[in-house]
């Protein structure tokens, strides 16, 4: 009988401990599951790709933005394409708040009502997986410093309640 109670005892810590290393596995597969992956050689080829045939026109090839003035409103009152590279705030955004203003378009993403821009929505234009990867194209040309700080901003949000 102790033999049984002592393997009984075994097999359920293992089992405990098993079941703990799984969900500390998923939990860290999800803090760092911001949705960009500027590692991915081949997410960035097809990323940047998709960046010159439909964001450098008004973004800059380079990532420059359209404009040096691109915090003012341009003679149509609209706002000018930021730059994506450091010298601008794409990096201030998470991945999830980077893809819905892709995606959706700002005025949705942000909910502003009133608000006109000239960026136009990618729903139905690009797939998620080809967004994910302009987005992961941009980030990969952000210096060190800005990718981790990025990446801890992902973090953050991914252990926020939701």
């Amino acid at each position: 009988m102790r033999k049984k109670s002592l393997y009984v005892t075994a097999f359920a810590t293992i089992a405990g401990l098993v079941v703990v290393a799984i969900v500390v596995m998923v939990q860290q597969d999800e803090v760092r599951a911001g949705l960009l992956r500027p590692e991915d050689q081949r997410v960035l080829a097809l990323g940047k790709t998709l960046y010159a045939a439909n964001c450098a026109s008004c973004h800059g090839v380079k990532l420059e933005g359209q404009v040096e003035d691109w915090r003012s409103p341009g003679p149509d009152g609209l706002m000018p394409a930021p730059p994506h590279d450091e010298t601008g705030h794409t990096w201030h955004h998470t991945d999830q708040i980077l893809f819905e203003i892709t995606k959706y378009g700002i005025v949705a993403a942000a909910n502003l009502k009133n608000y006109t821009s000239a960026m136009p929505v990618y729903e139905g234009v690009l797939t998620d997986a080809e967004i994910i990867a302009v987005l992961s194209y941009i980030k990969s040309t952000w210096p060190d410093e800005i990718r981790r700080g990025h990446d801890e901003m992902n973090t953050r949000y991914a252990l926020e309640p939701k």
